[in-house]
């Protein structure tokens, strides 16, 4: 494969790891079981029971299991054709998937700022049209 179909395969198979690592850690469909590890990782009697529990709550550290599952699933090399070109490619990955987490994560900061300036607009209005 040719390293542009390669860099193109890294950026594109980084949306659904950063989709799926997302949604995991910081979602509301997920939010039972990512408190019950958070709990967990804290609580937990052994440092091997904590750190495992603790990988369901991190994006970082969760995005490495499932990039390591979808470079299983998809066969993904980069650069290199032998077991140097996975592991070039997990780390890869994680770090495009991670840059992706992190523009979401700053795009909803900026939604959720403007909704809440436009509710605090809205307010002073209202108390201005009842004065």
């Amino acid at each position: 494969m040719e390293l542009y179909e390669q860099i193109i395969r890294l950026f594109v198979l980084a949306i659904p790891i950063a989709c799926v690592a997302w949604t995991v850690t910081h979602e509301e469909i997920f939010r039972e079981p990512r408190e019950y590890c958070k709990n967990q990782s804290q609580a937990g009697k052994t440092i091997l029971q904590r750190k495992f529990f603790y990988v369901f709550t991190c994006e970082y550290c969760f995005s490495f299991y499932v990039t390591i599952l979808f470079v299983i699933v998809t066969n993904y090399q980069l650069l290199f054709t032998d077991w140097r070109g996975y592991i070039i490619a997990v780390f890869s990955l994680v770090w495009i998937a991670n840059i992706y987490m992190s523009l979401f994560f700053n795009i909803r900061i900026g939604i959720k700022k403007e909704g809440l300036e436009a509710k605090v607009k809205e307010k002073e209005l209202d108390e201005i049209s009842k004065s």
